[in-house]
């Protein structure tokens, strides 16, 4: 039965130096650790004790940016000559985020017991996914970690920057439309039923438009709790459908092909295609294993089933690029290009001028979307409040007429 692992603990001392009186903390594992550790330091301690643990109810989650800071750092100290276990204890004490701490903490002590680097994220799958444990693993093998943690500190600030873009993209309609809908629900809850009131002393037979509106405000007034708890289960039953195999099949084949965003989302895939795979090439990883990993981080089932193929394809001793080509998934242009860098030996460098092009390709995307949306949205937002309003004022322009 293998041993128990040792924890360590934050402890906080006080003490007297040849300077004065001196307190901190320090890490360690029993209180004589620590006490051992102040006098060779020339500290000698009159108080030690253990920190009271935090408890955090909802401990903040670990960002990219998070990550990518690390990982710079990471490179950075062990280009200069540093332990890998000596950088993770510094960077361990310096995270300002508990969660990410945690984690730090826990792979420099597997890494202090023995175990390979890599070994030690790949426990942590959802903060050091299979492209950054690869790449670790390469650059231990191959004796460039520091140019490997480089290299993945390159690759996430990129990778984040597109994710933004395309968020970017989502978030004006999404934001318009959400306005849209609050102003829609506010005449008919608040609105309208003024106007009936004022309606009620007409006595005279309203309009269809008006009449139509009068009675779906009275059964969305009637019905409100029903309403938002039917969109409420509406959002949870679709999230959940999206996130299983079939949903998310499905979804990602859906929105591929839609008219508008499709493209978009193309170019980001193979943005994202070719960064992966030129940092993956460029690290050592050989092509299938490279070719499985950016399958298997794509982020849509319609590219990560069409790389599966291709990997395949290239198993069975075909060239990367025919393959690529039968996928129907990448432009032509993006396969002659491949085939090119196949060719001159040279493919993570043409796969890093390809994932350039296209982070540039999916800028103008972006803009061009933003830029047609915006007026779409506009015109429809005002079309629906005024054509409300114009029907409720109905009744009112008849009485003046019949007056006339």
């Amino acid at each position: 039965m293998p041993a128990k692992k040792k924890k360590t603990k934050i402890f906080l001392w006080e003490g007297q130096t040849a300077k004065g009186a001196k307190s901190g903390e320090v890490e360690g594992y029993s209180k004589d650790d620590i006490e051992k550790l102040l006098i060779s330091q020339g500290v000698t301690p009159t108080k030690i004790k253990a920190k009271p643990m935090e408890i955090v109810l909802f401990p903040p989650k670990i960002q990219n940016k998070d990550l990518m800071v690390f990982t710079r750092q990471m490179a950075t100290m062990l280009d200069a000559g540093l332990p890998l276990i000596q950088g993770l204890e510094m960077l361990s004490a310096q995270v300002e985020n508990p969660t990410f701490k945690k984690v730090l903490k826990e792979v420099r002590e597997d890494v202090e017991q023995g175990k390979s680097f890599p070994d030690a994220l790949k426990k942590h799958p959802k903060v050091f996914d299979n492209l950054y444990v690869n790449l670790v693993a390469a650059g231990e093998v191959a004796g460039i970690m520091a140019n490997v943690m480089t290299r993945l500190s390159e690759y996430i600030e990129k990778a984040e920057a597109l994710k933004h873009k395309v968020k970017a993209a989502l978030k004006y309609p999404m934001i318009v439309s959400f306005v849209a809908l609050a102003i829609i629900a506010g005449m008919m809850i608040y609105i309208i039923p003024t106007f009936k009131t004022i309606f009620s002393n007409m006595n005279s037979q309203l309009p269809a438009p008006t009449q139509f509106l009068v009675t779906l405000s009275d059964w969305i007034v009637a019905n409100t709790l029903l309403l938002f708890g039917s969109f409420a289960g509406f959002i949870f039953v679709f999230k959940t459908w999206k996130n299983s195999k079939k949903g998310s099949q499905i979804w990602d084949s859906f929105m591929i092909k839609v008219p508008v965003f499709g493209p978009l989302l193309k170019k980001v895939a193979v943005a994202r295609f070719s960064r992966t795979m030129s940092t993956l090439l460029g690290a050592g990883v050989n092509l299938l294993e490279a070719l499985e990993v950016v399958a298997r981080s794509s982020g849509n089932f319609v590219i990560e089933m069409a790389l599966l193929k291709v990997k395949k394809a290239v198993s069975e001793g075909r060239s990367l690029t025919q393959p690529l080509n039968e996928t129907g998934v990448f432009p032509p242009l993006v396969v002659q290009m491949i085939g090119v860098g196949e060719n001159a030996g040279a493919l993570d460098v043409m796969l890093t001028k390809i994932a350039d092009f296209y982070d540039e390709e999916v800028d103008a995307a972006v803009d061009g979307l933003t830029s047609m949306i915006e007026p779409i949205m506009m015109v429809v937002l005002g079309g629906v409040v005024g054509g409300m309003i114009v029907v409720m004022y109905l009744p009112i322009f008849q009485m003046g007429n019949a007056a006339g």
